[in-house]
């Protein structure tokens, strides 16, 4: 096996922040792009791998391999990373999922570090943090785009309707 680059994503803004980055590191380093995408059935956990059946358990594989194919593409559309890549669809969550599959000591594990605090971090651990602190190699964790918090700030005041103040364009 040759080097990589394991790049975690969901499909959300973050992850393509942070699959953009994996790309550009393996090009940089002559590596394949592994893009990784975990999933579980509904409800996850333990209980969930004895009581679905078959039929659901192709379904919901199909579901994320379709938003892992929609994830590309609204990363790179037809242009691609300019590198050998391959997609793979893990059950399971997405920290154990992610150290697994970076498990070469050469590998690099490239993850979204979005923001935590408040009630969002007590209820979803932090993927960044667990990558972090059980990966055997070494592991990126890429900020967020500041134009997205710019953005979540549009959206929130959009939906609270309160009006822009023209002033605040000037900054």
């Amino acid at each position: 096996m040759g080097r990589r680059v394991v790049a975690g994503v969901s499909g959300s803004p973050g992850s393509l922040t942070a699959l953009h980055r994996a790309a550009a590191e393996a090009r940089e380093r002559d590596a394949e792009l592994w893009v990784v995408l975990a999933w579980q059935v509904p409800g996850g956990g333990l209980g969930s791998r004895s009581s679905c059946d078959t039929s659901m358990l192709m379904e919901c594989r199909a579901a994320a391999v379709e938003r892992l194919r929609e994830t590309l593409d609204t990363a790179f559309g037809a242009a691609r990373p300019g590198v050998t890549t391959a997609g793979l669809t893990v059950r399971g969550t997405p920290g154990p999922a992610l150290v697994d599959t970076a498990r070469a000591s050469d590998d690099l594990l490239v993850v979204g570090a979005g923001p935590r605090g408040g009630l969002l971090g007590a209820v979803r651990p932090s993927v960044a943090r667990y990558c972090l602190s059980h990966a055997p190699c070494p592991v990126l964790a890429v900020p967020p785009n500041p134009l997205q918090a710019e953005l979540e700030a549009v959206h929130r005041r959009n939906a609270w309707r309160i009006p822009l103040d023209a002033r605040e364009l000037a900054d």
